[in-house]
């Protein structure tokens, strides 16, 4: 089996690029991608079982790997939720799938989405994780859309062993995301030297 395109990209130019940025003297201390969390829950769905089985499916589709089934910790009176009820469908995408899954994410479902302007890079949790929001599923090419039976959102989070925001953000614009802020921040300086 052959390494996925993007694993070696970071290999060949990510890695260098990172340690003459930040000035890294180890390998080791350059941030890496550790996991892609996929995650989807159905607490206000009317039908939850029915939901997640159609959630579980999406999954397994955009990801090509069987997510597993998450339960309610404690019950939630307001959302009519009972401790130990199925609640939504997650699934952790290491090694290859996670690289194959980010390679199609940047160059054949963010192109998808309409009036597509780049992804926000504001959603970091402090340690260099990004967190990503997205409302429907069939702006992922493996869905057909005739097929869908309910519109289904989920949540991306991105694991990199990063210290810090600026260490992480750097790690995944790198690896082509989309960031929107990042490309105004290029493109003023050279406005600038245009004027």
């Amino acid at each position: 089996m052959s390494t996925p395109y993007l694993q070696n990209y970071y290999k060949e130019k990510v890695v260098p690029e990172l340690k003459k940025k930040h000035g890294y003297t180890n390998i080791h201390q350059v941030p890496r991608l550790e996991k892609i969390v996929v995650t989807s829950c159905m607490g206000n769905a009317a039908d939850r079982k029915v939901a997640v089985d159609d959630a579980v499916a999406e999954i397994q589709k955009i990801t090509g790997q069987r997510p597993s089934i998450t339960y309610a910790k404690k019950s939630v009176a307001n959302f009519k939720l009972r401790a130990g009820e199925v609640l939504g469908a997650r699934v952790t995408l290491r090694g290859a799938n996670m690289w194959d899954f980010l390679y199609r994410f940047i160059n054949i479902t963010s192109p998808n989405i309409r009036d597509f302007r780049g992804i926000t890079s504001k959603s970091f949790d402090g340690r260099g994780n990004y967190a990503l929001g997205v409302k429907e599923q069939s702006i992922f090419p493996e869905i057909e859309l005739d097929q869908i039976k309910r519109q289904i959102g989920f949540d991306l989070i991105f694991v990199t062993s990063a210290e810090t925001n600026d260490e992480g953000r750097s790690l995944l614009a790198e690896l082509g995301m989309p960031f929107r802020d990042l490309k105004k921040k290029e493109e003023a300086p050279a406005e600038a030297a245009a004027q």
